[in-house]
This record gives structure tokens, C-alpha cells and sequence, in this order.
């Protein structure tokens, strides 16, 4: 009962984590910063926002090797979890000063901020094994994204009454930096004070940017004996990319396309997030009913039709709709595919092909979609850009086709 009660706290602690975290990605990349960014800073140029996220994202995956095999082969993940929660934390409170005439000073920090973000999710994760057994991995991981939705409420709901005064000044939206900064700052300290660490031998860390990267190869080669898996990855980089790219990309076409005010926003952001819970929930029931591949190929669907409405809607009603059913899409295609993923992936290779999925391929996703709709969105305008994004959600929905059909029963 005692290790029982101990290992909840341990969990609590852990998913605290998610909670704090999401309190810099849904201010600084999803709704705040994004709009902030685009009308003050670059001068309504989409383009810089778009290199700016593909840069943060491809730095990410090229040294997600080095981070995965530093987070297996020692005992200094908190240390690691530290410095780039450190980095994400002081780039973010730093961007107070930013505003017009600093795009380089922001840029910087927006790239060091989400490596710092996205980095420290790979050290996050590999504390999974060390609470929890392998059978209640997905339970627990599904406690962290609840928690992250939950954190997500709670800051837009922090800043919320400081973007809806009447005048409201430019400190005004430059103060909700400092308080993503110290939200997340604040809510990460029960991971560094209640987590311990498996003690393990550290071998020689001057191999360890060897160690990853050869590892990296050698799972390349793993993979391409296994069709079902190769195939999935293939579409997943497609998809993901575009989800990624809608996100990054929401605040500033609701604020250039429709006129959203900041408040309306984060209204609309909030909306998106309550529906994403709901998501998560009805696709869980329909997954194990259909199938994770055909669940995938319906939350892909789903995604086709909101770049399309997105082109055609004319109103903030309208765009306040898509958003809802586009929280439904983002929460069930990201536990959809963990599941897939899962079911093709071969026991012995669990471990291995999961680091890649997760430390490297959905880092690596993210770096050509928002490049892509950054530059289209700054020569045509953010209507046909979201149009290229459709084309990008119809491929990804012709390779999940080519995906085997995996169900828990017939899963290896």
C-alpha cells in the first residue's frame, strides 16, 4: 500500500509537469506570442513565424539522438529535464523585450525557447518506465495529456482578464510571456523535488553523441524490415506535419483572415482544448470498436474538411465551430496514433521504435509544414495556404490506406 500511495505521488508529480508545460506551448505557440509575433514584430510577414517554428523543430530532431541516448545511459535525467526547462523558461520571460524592431531578438528566442520545450519532453518521457510498469504505460501517459488539457484551461483562463480590458496596451499582452514563464516554472518543481532516478552506470559521455546517433542508424535499418511500420511512419510524417502546421498557425489566421480580437482568441482556443478532452474520450470508444487505422483515416478526414472550411468561412461564428470540431480531430488523432504505433510496433522492438517515434520522426514532422504554409501565407495570402494544407492532409489520408489493419487481438 505504501509503494502504492508512493507511486501515485510520483505519477501526480509527473503529470504536473504536462500541466506546466502547456502553460508555454498554448501562449507562446498556439495563441498569444503567434498573433503578437506576425502583427507587431514581423510586420504581418507569416513567413518568419513559419522558419522560425521549422527551425526550432528541425534543430530538435538533429539532436534528438544525442538527448534520447543521454536519457537511457545515465542517471542525470533531471539535470538534463533542467537545463532545457531552464532554457525554455528564461527565452520566454526574455521576450518581454520583445516588440517592433527586434524580429532577429525574437526569432532567437522563439527557437531557443521551443528546443528548450520540445528537448525536454524526450527526458520528460523517459521517466515513464520509472513510475509506472509497462501495462499501465498508456494509462499513465493518458493522465499526462489530461493534465496537459487541464493546464491549458487554466492559463488561458490566468490571461484571459488581462487581454479583455478596455486598454489594453502592448505590456499588457508582453506580461502573459511572464506568466507562461512562471506557470511553467512554478508547476514543474514537484517533478524535481519528488522524482528520483534509477541509479545507473554512466559510461564514457564523451561516446554518447556516438552512441545516438548510431543507434539512430541501426533503427533505420530495423525499420525497413517491417513494412506495416515503415508505411505508418511515412503517413504519420505527412499528417502530423499538417496537424502541427494548423496549430502553429490558428492565432494567426483567425487574427489576419476573420479579425479575432485577443480575447476572442483565447475564447476560441478554449473552446478547442474542452473539445479536444471530449475527442479523446468518444475516439477511445470508437478505436476499440473500428480499429486504430480506421479511427486515424476519420480524425484525417475530419482535419480534410476543417482546412476546406477554414478557406471558405467568412465568420467568426463560423471559425469559433471549426475550432470545436477541430479540438475533437486534434484530441483523438494524437492518441489514435500512439495506439497504432503500438499495435504494429513488434515486442522486441518496442523500446527502440518508440524512441524513434517519439524523439525523433514527431520532432522531425514538424519542420516542412509550417515552412511551407509560412512562405505560401506571406506570396498568396493564408486561404490558399490552408488549401496546401488540405493537399497535405489528402496524401496522409492515401497512405494511412496503404497501413495494415492491426487490432489488439492479432497484434504480435
Amino acid at each position: 500500500m505504501h509503494r502504492t500511495a508512493a507511486w501515485s505521488r510520483d505519477i501526480f508529480a509527473w503529470t504536473l509537469f504536462d500541466f506546466a508545460n502547456t502553460g508555454f506551448y498554448v501562449v507562446m505557440i498556439s495563441v498569444v506570442f503567434p498573433a503578437f509575433f506576425n502583427d507587431v514584430i514581423a510586420g504581418g510577414n507569416e513567413a518568419y513565424w513559419g522558419r522560425a517554428i521549422s527551425a526550432s523543430m528541425l534543430i530538435t530532431a538533429l539532436i534528438g539522438p544525442l538527448l534520447g541516448s543521454m536519457a537511457d545511459a545515465t542517471n542525470r535525467k533531471k539535470l538534463y529535464l533542467g537545463l532545457f526547462t531552464t532554457a525554455c523558461v528564461v527565452a520566454t520571460a526574455a521576450m518581454y523585450g520583445t516588440g517592433p524592431g527586434t524580429l532577429m531578438l525574437a526569432v532567437s528566442l522563439l527557437i531557443v525557447a521551443n528546443i528548450g520545450f520540445e528537448g525536454g519532453t524526450i527526458f520528460y518521457d523517459a521517466f515513464l518506465p520509472e513510475i509506472t510498469t509497462p501495462e499501465h504505460y498508456s494509462r499513465v501517459s493518458g493522465y499526462g495529456f489530461a493534465m496537459g488539457y487541464l493546464g491549458s484551461l487554466v492559463i488561458l483562463g490566468i490571461i484571459l482578464p488581462i487581454l479583455s480590458a478596455e486598454e489594453r496596451t502592448i505590456d499588457d499582452v508582453r506580461l502573459t510571456f511572464i506568466i507562461a514563464a512562471g506557470f511553467f516554472a512554478l508547476f514543474s518543481l514537484p517533478l524535481f523535488f519528488r522524482l528520483t532516478e534509477h541509479r545507473r552506470a554512466i559510461p564514457n559521455e564523451d561516446r554518447l553523441l556516438l552512441v545516438g546517433y548510431r543507434r539512430l542508424r541501426q533503427t533505420f535499418t530495423h525499420i525497413r524490415h517491417y513494412q506495416g511500420v515503415r508505411r505508418f511512419l511515412l503517413a504519420f510524417f505527412v499528417y502530423n506535419d499538417s496537424i502541427l502546421t494548423v496549430i502553429a498557425f490558428a492565432s494567426i489566421y483567425g487574427s489576419e483572415t476573420l479579425k479575432l480580437e485577443m480575447t476572442e482568441l483565447i475564447m476560441f482556443f478554449m473552446v478547442v482544448q474542452v473539445t479536444a478532452i471530449v475527442g479523446s474520450l468518444l475516439f477511445g470508444r470508437i478505436t476499440a470498436n473500428i480499429g486504430a487505422r480506421q479511427a486515424i483515416i476519420i480524425t484525417l478526414f475530419i482535419w480534410l474538411g476543417i482546412t476546406i472550411a477554414a478557406f471558405l468561412v467568412d465568420s467568426k461564428t463560423g471559425f469559433f465551430v471549426i475550432g470545436g470540431v477541430a479540438g475533437i480531430a486534434l484530441g483523438s488523432s494524437q492518441s489514435c496514433s500512439r495506439t497504432l504505433m503500438a499495435l504494429l510496433t513488434p515486442s522486441d522492438k518496442k523500446t527502440e521504435f518508440f524512441g524513434f517515434y517519439d524523439g525523433f520522426f514527431g520532432k522531425a514532422s514538424a519542420t516542412l509544414g509550417p515552412l511551407i504554409y509560412g512562405e505560401a501565407a506571406s506570396a498568396y495570402g493564408q486561404r490558399p495556404a490552408m488549401l496546401i494544407v488540405a493537399v497535405l492532409f489528402l496524401v496522409g489520408i492515401a497512405l494511412m490506406f496503404r497501413v495494415p489493419d492491426v487490432r489488439p487481438e492479432i497484434a504480435e
